[in-house]
């Protein structure tokens, strides 16, 4: 069954799916009337001339994503995919989301603090010890290594999505160098400009002082407490795919933007230089990963990092964000484990909830999931952006196979989850509203403080059907507003 409105304005199939904007008989939710009035009667013509305005001023910004694929000999710099019909989130589910995230952050940052020092949660048979110690993101040099306030977990995405039933769950910890700030502010900038008189009349949460807040979080972990902290954000350069937010980010918050050849190993302390000479740096908010950031401690040809960082990082005398190792608590298979890290370290019961999840290193569940592959989402522990995953209705009879063999000769590499229907949102195709899945990456900061960013960045599968909405697989992206009453 599919319906469209009279005014032809949206076009939707049968309503299996949570509908962020209309409820299963295709009415208007309350909270999105004024959007939905705005984007149903707005002429054609001006909907294009707005749609035209955005897409120039994100070229003329620079507001870009590389993609690469194994089908192109050069990787593909593109304006990443907007979507100008806002996501609206009311102020009690995001009193919800910001409660579990919160939590969320505390246990996890908690969780790795314990598996560099007393491995409680491991002595007492909560997580098993091999899970850790073959884990691909655990550091032996972070063994009882102590960090300014205990925060490893600086800045964190965390992956929402909606069942069918409109209930969140958490679908994935993004705890290493999560990205997609960059996104979150510029939409909102070009919405609020764009579409001001309808952003005007939401009474839409602020996100201004968000900026100011992950300088701050930066700011809290300056060694000895020091008051105007020398802050440099240390991108792999140019050609990453996300270095349009290094640039932004550092721009933002007032904070250099380096390489790793721009850096200077001394007397265990790290060097910027600038036309003043040498300036001692404190913080490194780094966006490479941990076989990157010193040749000398991790991977020995990188040229990325800075030899002797890790040197200078044990001495005390530089911070470094997101800490090394902290992709411990990132891995997909530690996932499974975050409910009980939140009764374990806080003695509370999870907020939000996990997607149900089988590790596959466990027989029984290895043996359920082998004879249900069609049904599930099997995924890679150690990877991300969408890569390494089956997804089980829509797999090839080929590529299940595949993964059936592949999972029988290194189990403990796979997790796989129940499918969730993930909940839709419109998104303007030619003038008419079409659904498409979307998700919702929450980002947390934690300093003094722990801040979450109000709405986060709403990721759509821009792919009719798809369910992937990684900007690295082809998805875009929707500005998210909170709204400040009920």
């Amino acid at each position: 069954m599919s319906r469209a409105n009279p005014s032809g304005s949206f076009y939707y199939d049968s309503q299996s799916y949570y509908d962020e904007m209309f409820t299963h008989d295709f009415s208007v939710r309350p909270h999105y009337n004024s959007v939905y009035s705005l984007f149903a009667h707005m002429p054609a013509s001006k909907l294009a001339a707005r749609q035209q305005a955005l897409h120039q001023r994100m070229i003329e910004e620079g507001i870009t994503f590389t993609l690469y694929s194994p089908n192109q000999q050069e990787p593909l710099e593109r304006t990443i995919p907007f979507d100008y019909i806002p996501r609206v989130i009311p102020k009690v589910e995001w009193d919800l989301i910001d409660r579990g995230v919160r939590q969320r952050i505390q246990a996890l940052n908690a969780f790795v603090h314990d598996i560099y020092h007393g491995q409680r949660m491991v002595r007492d048979g909560l997580i098993p010890r091999k899970m850790i110690l073959s884990n691909m993101y655990f550091r032996p040099e972070m063994v009882g290594l102590e960090i300014p306030a205990n925060v490893y977990i600086t800045a964190s995405g965390i992956d929402l999505i909606r069942d069918e039933n409109g209930q969140y769950y958490v679908l994935e910890d993004n705890l290493r160098t999560p990205s997609g700030f960059s996104y979150l502010f510029k939409g909102r900038t070009l919405m609020s400009e764009l579409f001001h008189d309808i952003y005007l009349s939401s009474s839409v949460q602020s996100i201004e002082r968000s900026i100011n807040c992950f300088l701050s979080s930066l700011r809290a972990l300056a060694p000895n407490g020091k008051k105007d902290p020398l802050i440099v954000l240390l991108t792999p350069g140019s050609y990453n795919a996300a270095y349009y937010e290094h640039t932004f980010l550092a721009q933002q918050m007032g904070i250099h933007l380096v390489e790793g050849r721009d850096l200077v190993y001394q007397d265990h302390k790290i060097y910027v230089r600038d036309l003043r000479g040498l300036r001692q740096v404190d913080v490194i908010y780094r966006r490479i990963d941990d076989p990157y950031l010193d040749p000398l401690a991790f991977h020995p040809d990188s040229l990325l990092g800075v030899p002797g960082l890790m040197n200078a990082y044990r001495a005390g005398n530089v911070a470094i964000a997101n800490a090394p190792g902290t992709g411990v608590a990132d891995d997909k298979a530690v996932y499974a484990y975050v409910p009980d890290m939140i009764r374990y370290y806080l003695g509370e019961e999870p907020v939000l909830h996990n997607v149900p999840t089988y590790i596959l290193a466990r027989k029984d569940e290895r043996e359920y999931a082998l004879a249900h592959l069609n049904e599930l989402v099997v995924k890679e522990t150690s990877l991300s952006g969408g890569y390494g995953m089956l997804i089980g209705p829509s797999a090839t009879s080929e590529e299940i196979r595949a993964f059936s063999t592949a999972i029988q000769r290194d189990p403990s590499r796979y997790i796989a989850q129940t499918t969730m229907k993930l909940s839709r949102a419109p998104v303007m195709i030619n003038g008419v509203m079409s659904p498409r899945h979307i998700d919702l990456r929450v980002f947390a900061l934690m300093g003094a403080e722990t801040h979450v960013i109000p709405g986060g960045l709403t990721r759509v599968a821009m792919k009719e059907g798809s369910l992937v909405v990684n900007s690295s697989q082809g998805g875009g992206v929707k500005d998210t507003w909170v709204l400040n009453d009920e």
